[in-house]
């Protein structure tokens, strides 16, 4: 028994250890939405420009495509993740994507993307809201569009069909941590998927982990982060990005 014990506690963890895959989220048929910004807004994305963008490796003026009003992914060799010059603690954030109808792929690489809430900094994700395509795809339920990557999964699937814009609709309440770095409130966050409720007031367990369990790093505000996860398909598209920072 002893040495069952010490091969399962020196057993190097793998990416399935924490992929859950049932149940699946039942599918919803979601309605309009129209999300123009509110008065208090902070716009991050009018379509006209990255201003408010910088490189997330090296803090560089971001260098994704602007085109026709939309912000799409670059593959350039290099380029890599986004994230806000600014940073936040608690807000509210709306954000407008695209899958390609051309998509290709299944699984984890079908229009992979995330919406990091809050990058904490270099070699830290933060905490991941999934960006993927849900429609008719198969892949574990904790990584599909709308999940708390590899936390928890969407309490339904409203997802659209490739080709056609779709909506996340957050409120992030950041974790608060004690002197010491101990977690002294966890983080939670409600989520909108196509206006319908995904993510209800969900508390997390620590930032977003690709293999291993999560856990809490002591940080105080961060920037929010898009992902270029690096598929060969065609790149996502996003527009309409504002946020409103809470009290």
């Amino acid at each position: 028994m002893a040495t069952a014990l010490s091969a399962q506690q020196t057993a190097k963890p793998k990416p399935e250890d924490t992929e859950v895959w049932t149940p699946v989220p039942p599918i919803v048929t979601p309605g309009a939405t129209d999300a123009a910004p509110p008065s208090d807004a902070i716009v991050l994305f009018d379509g006209k420009n990255q201003d408010e963008w910088v490189s997330a490796q090296d803090k560089t003026p971001a260098k994704w495509v602007v085109a026709d009003g939309i912000l799409t992914v670059s593959k350039a060799p290099g380029v890599g993740n986004i994230e806000t010059k600014r940073k936040f603690k608690n807000y509210q954030l709306h954000i407008e994507f695209r899958i390609p109808a051309n998509i290709a792929g299944s699984g984890q690489a079908r229009g992979n993307s995330g919406v990091f809430l809050a990058s904490t900094g270099p070699g830290d994700d933060g905490y991941e809201l999934q960006v993927l395509d849900s429609y008719n795809n198969t892949t574990y339920v904790n990584g599909q569009g709308a999940s708390i990557y590899k936390q928890s999964a969407p309490l339904v699937n409203p997802a659209r069909k490739p080709g056609e814009w779709e909506s996340y609709d957050v409120v992030w309440t950041a974790p608060t941590f004690n002197a010491d770095g101990t977690v002294k409130t966890p983080a939670y966050v409600t989520a909108f998927f196509n206006g319908v409720l995904v993510q209800n007031h969900f508390e997390l367990k620590g930032e977003t982990l690709y293999i291993g369990k999560p856990f809490y790093k002591k940080y105080d505000s961060a920037s929010i982060k898009l992902q270029a996860h690096g598929d060969k398909s065609e790149p996502l598209s996003f527009r309409n990005i504002w946020a409103r920072e809470l009290p």
